[in-house]
């Protein structure tokens, strides 16, 4: 009788410990966003490239790509959509208010090929300044520079820089998304 309740005061204990400790873990997909924040207007990125000044030593001047400001704008209003946190919306009905300007795109060489100097792989870098504001208070929520998205291609694969460009725009997009809504 006594091993019974002994097993069973073990048993029911260890039941406890266990339901407690994962109580308390969780995962959640909400938006971790502070407030009644449901809407966003994600205003047009304004290029910011300034191709006469110097970038770096492997480059003398700053690489642009026509259009490339209008493509993050795109892509990060679709980014919005598909996370369903907040939704897209015009200006004058919009919690918030999400500003960028384009201030730099780099392509910087990551391997060469040993037998010469010819490089192998490339990152594509995407820099922009990011402010987003809350209309209701007329206050800034939070401010990014330099806030980057990337991508490397292989030189000889069947990837090429117009591809790696769609992908660095689409990580940029998403890393703008998790910073606003996710609050860490």
């Amino acid at each position: 009788m006594k091993n019974k309740i002994g097993f069973f005061v073990i048993l029911s204990t260890t039941f406890y410990l266990l339901t407690t400790a994962l109580s308390g873990c969780g995962y959640t997909t909400r938006s971790m966003l502070y407030g009644n924040y449901n809407t966003i207007y994600i205003a047009p990125f304004l290029n910011k490239v300034d191709i006469t000044v110097e970038s770096f030593s492997a480059n003398k001047y700053r690489i642009y790509r026509p259009m490339l400001e209008t493509d993050i704008t795109k892509k990060v209003i679709n980014r919005y959509l598909f996370d369903g946190n907040l939704k897209p919306v015009k200006e004058a009905a919009a919690d918030l208010v999400l500003k960028g300007e384009l201030v730099e795109y780099r392509k910087d060489p990551l391997s060469y090929n040993q037998n010469s100097d010819e490089v192998t792989e490339y990152r594509v870098n995407i820099y922009v300044n990011l402010t987003l504001w809350d209309t209701k208070e007329n206050k800034l929520v939070w401010q990014e520079n330099n806030f980057n998205g990337n991508y490397s291609y292989l030189v000889n694969s069947t990837s090429t820089e117009a591809a790696a460009v769609t992908n660095a725009v689409e990580d940029l997009a998403r890393r703008i998304v998790e910073r606003t809504v996710e609050q860490w």
